[in-house]
Order: C-alpha cells, then structure tokens, then sequence
C-alpha cells in the first residue's frame, strides 16, 4: 500500500485554504457560542482556553469582515477545484 503525499500531509495545517476554513469556523463558532452562553467563554479569558475567548471577541468586533470573509470563502470552496 503506498501513501500518497496529499493523503499523508493533507490537513488543514499544511493547506492553505483549509487552514483560512478552519480559523473561520472556529471564530464563527466561538461567536455563535458567546452569544447563547456568554459565560462558559468568559471565565476563561487567558491561558490556552482564551483563544476561544479571543475568537469570539474577533467575531463580534469584525462581524462584517467576518461575514465577507466567509461567503469569499464559501464561492471559493463550492467554485474552485
């Protein structure tokens, strides 16, 4: 059985366009779930869990950039190879 390479390296950290897919969700995500529950993101505003904390503020602050962001990133992935 031989290992292709795009099989062997293709997560999102070594492409591009998954990795830019993958922030996006995760600051829309983050947004999305300071917005039900502003508290389980709050209390945890530094150390490894204040990126989600980070991510959401970015999602509210930017929400329009976000926004555009991620249609941009939704033609490119339904339009592109």
């Amino acid at each position: 059985m031989c290992m292709n390479y795009s099989t062997f390296f293709g997560s999102a950290i070594f492409n591009f366009q998954s990795l830019l897919t993958v922030i996006l969700l995760l600051i829309c995500t983050c947004a999305y779930i300071r917005a039900l529950a502003p508290n389980l993101l709050d209390k945890n505003k530094t150390g490894f869990l204040g990126i989600f904390w980070k991510c959401a503020r970015i999602g509210e602050r930017k929400s329009p950039y976000v926004a555009c962001c991620c249609i941009i990133m939704a033609f490119t992935i339904l339009f592109s190879e």
